[in-house]
């Protein structure tokens, strides 16, 4: 009975041990194979420590692939306090070549923390800097690769492409719009070390960082340097307070060129004021257009029948009245009898009046809503105005008159661009867009295409007929500084008086601007150019801004090799003109046949013989009338 019960107290412990045994191996195969990598990864957690390598943003190029914004390798600096055994030695060499205090060092190398970096003094280390840290060779000091932004151009584009702060995060324009594509991964360097932050003799893990996608913009990088010298270049010369130009395809609405002036230095943007480097003016300033506005109005009138451009006459006595106010022209003694062809030549303001009054309130407001004023054009930037319009249940007959030649609304340029881009171009309004397209590798990942915003604002006929008489604008009226022989051009002039803060126009100070188009028979550019307070010159938008858009179509005629088109209007030159010729080809000619052809020239020879070898300038540049062509004999 006693041996039973003690051979059933041994199986059973025996039974105890298997399940424990079964337990503990059960425990193993779970701990070995089911959780193995949670705790692997923890392990390495407790015992790995990661230096961030950061990756270089995504560059930014125009629509050719030359690049705008790129970036530059750099250095950062990141300490491991408990690496560092003497803390005083290399807080002192490091406060040296930083020339930084060595109390500021030393609270970084005897911080309790397992990783520290040195900022902002040790961010963005040159070269040379990091390579005298690194002769040192202390343990627990590390020098990573940084990426730093650089822009190719200093302060071209800059309002639209924007900036970054210090960790290469976009804070303005493009940057900022499209930071989460432009924004790399990071790398890391990964070592071991044990508790107290010794580092172990075990091989280091290098995570390669990956950049971020690249970002093609509808923008000739070529245009926008020739436009923002010219620009520039009228700053200086007329000590201007500020300056916009755009460039736009009216049938795609793809932006070739944009500039406005202050500009900034997006690497130096901590030296600016806050007004300067959030302002892009070509999209953010509401201002008076003043004439360039009556393209808007002629359209509309030429739309609506109630003019008849080329038959219809008006007479200017040099003002007229409009509910007891007198309105004026800016020729005092007026123009006389005129078509309304001339009318938009002298850039007449009391014969826009009229056009404005026989429309009436409702349909030249209706138009003026059609063409986007009030609203915003839709471009892809930030900080867009939407501009200021009359609320017509609280106008009359003279805040009617005063719309109709460009003065009591406010508008942007982008929407003067956008506006008169669908006028010449039969109605058809696109979306602005600066974007092409976001670049993954090679991998399209964002593509941006023409989106036809509006259609049929008004006919084919009547954008027709506006661009006859904006090109004669050019050809004969206040555009003819625009004008370029042998090509067609069309625009219009704008001189605008400003509005102070109390509300009252400024004496002397006016916006003068010029938009215009080419060809004009089919555009492909439309150009606006704006000079805010120009000092030292009249003050007229045909005296100061066209002659700077006729310069960015001379650029645009030779970065496009665009061919002469004999069709336009001729220009009618005035006596102070300065009149340029054609140089014939007399080479082979006789001396005398030459001297027929070159009678508007004064010649020059060299040689005795009675046949012309050479010729200089060579046959087919333009010069001015009896300037110098000199002959080669035989």
């Amino acid at each position: 009975m006693f041996q039973s019960i003690q051979n059933k107290r041994i199986k059973y412990v025996l039974l105890i041990m298997c399940l424990i045994l079964l337990i503990v191996l059960l425990r193993v195969f779970w701990v070995q194979v089911i959780e193995y990598k949670k705790l692997n990864t923890l392990a390495n957690d407790l015992w790995s420590r990661n230096l961030p390598v950061q990756a270089d943003r995504g560059r930014i190029l125009d629509r050719n692939g030359k690049v705008i914004a790129d970036n530059i390798t750099t250095a950062s600096l990141i300490l491991i306090p408990n690496q560092i055994e003497d803390k005083e030695k290399v807080a002192k060499t490091l406060s040296e070549i930083l020339g930084v205090s060595y109390e500021e060092m030393y609270k970084h190398v005897s911080k309790k923390t397992s990783i520290e970096k040195v900022h902002p003094e040790g961010r963005g280390l040159s070269y040379e800097i990091a390579d005298k840290i690194n002769s040192y060779e202390f343990d627990g000091v590390y020098l990573v690769k940084e990426a730093k932004r650089f822009y190719k151009y200093n302060d071209l584009l800059s309002h639209v492409i924007g900036y970054v702060g210090i960790d290469n995060q976009g804070l303005s324009g493009l940057e900022l719009l499209y930071d989460k594509y432009l924004t790399g991964t990071n790398g890391n360097i990964k070592y071991y070390s044990d508790g107290k932050g010794k580092k172990l003799e075990l091989s280091e893990i290098y995570e390669n960082p990956k950049s971020g996608n690249d970002i093609y913009l509808t923008v000739d990088l070529d245009l926008q340097l020739a436009l923002e010298r010219e620009l520039n270049n009228a700053v200086d010369k007329y000590k201007a307070a500020g300056a916009i130009g755009i460039v736009m395809n009216p049938k795609t609405g793809e932006i070739f060129a944009m500039g406005s002036k202050p500009s900034f230095n997006p690497t130096n943007y901590k030296d600016y004021t806050v007004e300067t480097i959030n302002r892009n003016l070509a999209i953010w300033q509401n201002f008076e257009p003043g004439s360039t506005f009556k393209i808007v109005t002629l359209a509309s009138a030429i739309e609506e029948g109630v003019v008849n451009v080329f038959e219809d006459k008006f007479y200017d006595t040099g003002s007229i009245k409009v509910k007891g106010a007198t309105l004026h022209c800016w020729r005092h003694k007026g123009h006389g009898l005129q078509t309304y062809v001339q009318v938009a030549e002298n850039s007449c303001n009391p014969g826009f009046v009229t056009l404005g009054l026989k429309l009436g309130k409702e349909k030249l407001f209706s138009y003026i809503d059609k063409f986007g004023f009030g609203k915003k054009t839709g471009i892809d930037l930030n900080g867009e105005s939407k501009g200021i319009i009359f609320d017509t249940s609280k106008i009359g007959d003279l805040e009617t008159a005063t719309t109709a030649f460009g003065q009591g609304v406010s508008v942007t340029a982008i929407q003067q661009v956008n506006a008169v881009s669908a006028i010449v171009n039969n109605g058809n309004m696109y979306t602005p867009y600066i974007v092409s397209k976001v670049v993954n590798d090679k991998e399209i990942i964002i593509e941006n295409v023409p989106k036809l915003k509006k259609e049929n604002l008004i006919s084919e006929k009547t954008s027709d007929v506006v661009k006859y008489v904006l090109e004669s604008v050019v050809a004969n009226g206040s555009g003819r500084n625009a004008y370029i022989e042998n090509y067609r051009v069309g625009g219009k002039t704008g001189t605008a008086q400003k509005v102070g803060s109390d509300g009252h126009y400024m004496v002397g100070n006016y916006i003068l601007s010029f938009i215009g188009f080419m060809p004009a028979n089919d555009p492909e550019y439309v150009v606006y150019i704006a000079i805010d307070n120009a000092r030292g010159v009249v003050q007229y938008g045909g005296t100061v801004s066209a002659p700077i858009a006729g310069s960015i179509f001379k650029e645009i005629i030779n970065l496009y090799d665009l061919k002469e088109d004999y069709e336009g209007l001729p220009k009618t030159y005035k006596w102070d003109d300065i009149v340029y010729e054609m140089v014939p080809d007399v080479i082979n000619m006789s001396k005398k046949e030459a001297q027929k052809l070159l009678k508007n020239f004064t010649i020059e020879y060299s040689g005795n013989g009675d046949k012309v070898v050479d010729i200089s300038p060579s046959p087919g540049n333009r010069i001015k009338q009896r300037g110098v062509v000199k002959l080669l004999l035989n």
